[in-house]
């Protein structure tokens, strides 16, 4: 056998143990259903005074191997058989006697199972399981709870033009905003390769919002010091619980629903977006050259009445019922009226009348899922509600 020489890396050896259970998971693939249950079922029952049925043993034995090609992807190397035994005993509760390896080598197989390598943060595994949870306890004390979606903007452009080093940094440096910004009963997960999710128990739409622009801030302020000449954020979607939805994957969906809207309506809302952004276009009233120079009876007019329902809307719609949710417009005193929803194309607006309105107004939107934006809006329709005020939607005029 030839000898190593000098500069020339040495794969490690594997334990004793390691290679025999190596050749154990070789000599049962090969072995009938039922003969590798009875092995099984006494191995099992030597190891961790486990008591399974045969079935239930070979069952117990296809997660292990499952569980194992999952962490050696994860860890980029080969992962013991011995370690992942013990995981899948313990996590299933059912491994009781200490018998194949120390207590600190399970504790740490168990926080690297639940760990993204990258940042430090608790993985996507994780988060189902602490939102699970806190969703219990939420609504066996009646708190709410609320769920933020993020995802780093141009975190591609980053990778794209300095490198997956300064990519991996960006990552890094939300995870620290995270740390330094959020409360200590709020939890932090990477659920995705630019997607993190906070968990942000007894919360509700208005504070959530402020934790969540604060985090924003933060991560803007502190991504400076990589001096990058790409404008990263992140951006984000709030749900909350009971308000929102009940189950898991209800909240889920408004949270990213209304991170698309933050990442296409806001900016595009604080670009004052062109008439032609407009999915009724062809049904809006063209608008003087200057509204500000036009006469009053033609600067104001009574919208058009609602289209027809059936029409198939371009955006979805997000209703902020429920919430502080308000437009001030700029040209009318400070007038001040209700936002019913909003949507990439347009907002709606509550009204005592609409018969004063102007075609097009200035406006800033207060919005619990965006930071308040000055907008331009156009008049597009009206439509009583049964309370005796109007609904007025409006579209984003340039």
């Amino acid at each position: 056998m030839s000898m190593p020489q000098p500069g020339e890396s040495v794969e490690p050896q594997p334990a004793a143990e390691d290679s025999f259970l190596d050749l154990l998971a070789e000599i049962l693939q090969g072995l009938d259903e039922s003969v590798r249950g009875q092995f099984l079922r006494e191995y099992f029952r030597a190891v961790a005074h486990a008591d399974f049925t045969e079935a239930q043993s070979n069952d117990c034995w296809i997660r292990i191997l499952q569980r194992r090609r999952e962490l050696s992807e994860k860890l980029g190397k080969r992962v013991s058989l011995k370690n992942v035994i013990l995981d899948v005993l313990a996590s299933g509760n059912f491994h009781r006697v200490p018998v194949l390896m120390e207590y600190e080598e399970l504790k740490k197989l168990q926080v690297n199972a639940v760990t993204d390598a990258l940042t430090g943060l608790h993985n996507r595994r994780l988060f189902d399981e602490y939102c699970d949870k806190e969703l219990t306890r939420a609504k066996r004390y009646g708190q709410p709870l609320a769920i933020v979606v993020l995802d780093l903007h141009k975190l591609k452009e980053v990778n794209d033009r300095h490198g997956h080093l300064h990519g991996d940094k960006v990552l890094q440096l939300a995870a620290a905003t995270f740390s330094k910004t959020l409360r200590a009963s709020d939890f932090a997960f990477r659920i995705g390769g630019d997607e993190f999710a906070l968990l942000l128990p007894q919360t509700d739409p208005e504070q959530a919002a402020v934790l969540s622009n604060r985090v924003r801030a933060q991560f803007e302020t502190d991504l400076r010091q990589l001096n990058l000449n790409v404008g990263a954020t992140l951006d984000f979607g709030v749900a909350v619980h009971p308000q929102d939805g009940e189950q898991k994957g209800q909240l889920m969906g408004v949270a990213d629903e209304r991170l698309y809207l933050l990442k296409h309506s806001g900016r595009a809302a604080s670009r004052a977006i062109p008439l032609e952004s407009s999915p009724r276009r062809e049904q809006q009233p063209t608008a003087p050259p200057s509204v500000e120079a036009a006469a009053p009876s033609e600067a104001r007019a009574t919208p058009p009445a609602a289209p027809p329902t059936s029409e198939h809307r371009k955006w979805e719609r997000v209703s902020l019922g429920g919430t502080k949710a308000h437009a001030v417009l700029t040209e009318a005193a400070q007038k001040s009226a209700k936002v019913i929803d909003l949507s990439y194309g347009g907002v709606a607006l509550e009204f005592e009348n609409s018969e004063d309105l102007p075609i097009q107004f200035n406006a800033v939107l207060h919005v619990p899922i965006l930071p308040p934006v000055r907008v331009v809006l156009r008049t597009v329709h009206a439509q009583p509600l049964e309370s005796g005020r109007m609904r007025v939607g409006c579209s984003f005029a340039s």
